[in-house]
């Protein structure tokens, strides 16, 4: 298995975040008590968004933003925090007052694989510090080659690599991102041997995949569809638990290797402390409203599919993808630098 150490992805600027967060662990005010709860809401909720206007979580957000808004009666204010490979959003959350008016949506490198690489190096407790609120939608990850390699199915790729050990090129935005777990794990349950290429961000490495200097992928559904369409890029599967309903011809790539799963997530939480009947009533708005089927067909055009859960049903979810990607990070030997 090829052993990568580096500073790129979730790495590359927790520095920073620390620094930050230092600056806003003055003391806040008190929680909110129960009249406080049930007089909710009385001014704009924030949503803090880990990614620049204009991308998927961005409009994930807005989605859900829109059906808090027409719910509760009160502006929606989106607030975009890219940086530190997402955990800069998630370090602001964990700080913020636990009113119910400031909300996160929460991603699976914020608080899934990159607290699974680097520990307690991350300001914040994926579990401690946040209330969950539920899932909003599915990033199904997709296994996708350069048009020029001949693999036309998982099964081939398996096989080429297996003929030729270390001579093809994995690419990933960064060391530790579900991306590069998600290859880590194809390598580690099928005994092939690629080389990681870390670039500095998804935008890299697709264009680098489709000049042909690298041959594989992992990377979200929606940003190789156009690619996939016109031969430049071809996908193999997707690393969902089964087939997504806006594109059943696509497989999965558990029917070729049983049991891979690589599927992200968002979903919508809030600080720890945030009051139950807070979180209960936001979750009833977000679950019957994510069911609308115009809301389901917006986010199918996006390449995402709706999902929903309980706030418990959210937790578990991030427990179980702790768990499972501490595994894999172990087995494929990824380490990575984090601060001097």
């Amino acid at each position: 298995m090829h052993q990568t150490t580096g500073s790129s992805g979730i790495a590359g600027a927790l520095s920073f975040v620390l620094s930050f967060v230092a600056m806003l662990a003055c003391a806040l005010p008190p929680l909110i008590g129960n009249a406080a709860a049930q007089t909710y809401p009385h001014k704009p909720i924030r949503i803090i968004v880990p990614y620049p206007p204009g991308s998927a979580p961005d409009f994930t957000a807005r989605e859900v933003g829109q059906l808090f808004s027409k719910a509760l009666g009160q502006p929606v204010v989106i607030d975009t925090r890219p940086g530190a490979a997402a955990t800069l959003a998630h370090a602001i959350a964990a700080k913020s007052q636990p009113d119910g008016y400031t909300l996160l949506l929460a991603t699976t490198g914020g608080l899934v694989s990159g607290p699974a690489l680097v520990g307690d190096k991350i300001p914040y407790d994926p579990l401690k510090d946040f209330a969950m609120i539920g899932l909003a939608t599915y990033v199904p990850y997709s296994l996708v080659v350069t048009g020029g390699l001949p693999a036309r199915n998982v099964k081939e790729l398996i096989d080429l690599a297996k003929a030729s050990p270390g001579k093809l090129n994995v690419a990933s935005p960064g060391v530790g991102t579900p991306n590069h777990l998600g290859a880590a794990q194809l390598m580690t349950m099928t005994g092939i041997e690629m080389v990681h290429v870390p670039y500095k961000g998804g935008s890299l490495a697709i264009t680098d995949l489709l000049a042909g200097n690298v041959q594989v992928l992992v990377t979200a559904l929606q940003l190789v569809l156009p690619h996939h369409a016109t031969g430049k890029l071809r996908i193999l599967g997707v690393g969902h638990t089964k087939r997504l309903r806006a594109y059943p011809d696509i497989p999965t790539v558990g029917e070729t290797v049983p049991g891979y799963y690589n599927t992200g997530w968002w979903g919508m939480v809030a600080p720890a402390g945030t009051p139950k009947t807070i979180v209960d009533k936001l979750n009833a708005i977000m679950v019957p409203g994510l069911a609308q089927a115009d809301v389901m067909q917006r986010f199918e055009k996006n390449g995402l599919e709706i999902a929903s859960s309980t706030p418990q049903g959210l937790r578990d979810l991030v427990v179980n993808d702790l768990a499972m990607w501490k595994k894999i990070i172990k087995d494929a030997r990824i380490s990575v630098d984090v601060l001097p």
